[in-house]
């Protein structure tokens, strides 16, 4: 894999191939291709607040975006407008707004594009920070805003603890 730590957060998302993908923070769109290599007639949109990110992340994505399974656009999660746009699964790697703040105003944003059953992953890692601490930060931020942790993972890859809390938006529960 390209790089470990993004393989493994591709892997752990395990995108269906009608499914609906939003990318939160998409930087160059590493992620993003190995998203939509396993794309057949599902939808990505991939979101990060650089301009420049979603120029590098276009280019690198160029076939999908003109085969209409990838959209990028530059925007802040918190004033993002999808209009009626609905997701099966959300991710972000290492955005910091849900390991380091409360993300009230982002979960807000996402909570009314999540679709039923849908899952929220989110994914982080930093080198001076063991899993235990890591998962406990972002299960605080999502739990303190009515989501549901389901489920969470760790995985090292170079030395550094990477984990992903997988979470349910309140009223969405199975």
């Amino acid at each position: 894999m390209a790089d470990d730590r993004i393989g493994w957060a591709v892997e752990m998302l395990a995108p269906k191939p009608s499914e609906r993908i939003l990318e939160i923070g998409c930087g160059h769109g590493v992620a993003a291709t190995m998203v939509c290599d396993r794309l057949i007639d599902g939808r990505m949109l991939a979101i990060d607040r650089s301009a420049a990110m979603i120029e590098a992340a276009r280019r690198r994505n160029a076939a999908f975006v003109a085969a209409g399974r990838a959209e990028f656009q530059v925007a802040e999660l918190a004033r993002a407008d999808f209009g009626n746009a609905v997701f099966d699964k959300v991710f972000a790697l290492r955005v910091g707004i849900f390991a380091r703040g409360n993300p009230e105003r982002e979960l807000s944003v996402l909570r009314r594009h999540l679709a039923p059953q849908g899952r929220l992953f989110l994914f982080h890692d930093e080198p001076t920070r063991g899993a235990r601490d890591l998962v406990g930060c972002l299960e605080a931020g999502v739990s303190r805003n009515g989501w549901t942790v389901q489920a969470w993972m760790t995985h090292e890859a170079k030395g550094c603890d990477i984990v992903c809390v997988v979470a349910e938006a309140p009223g969405l529960a199975i």
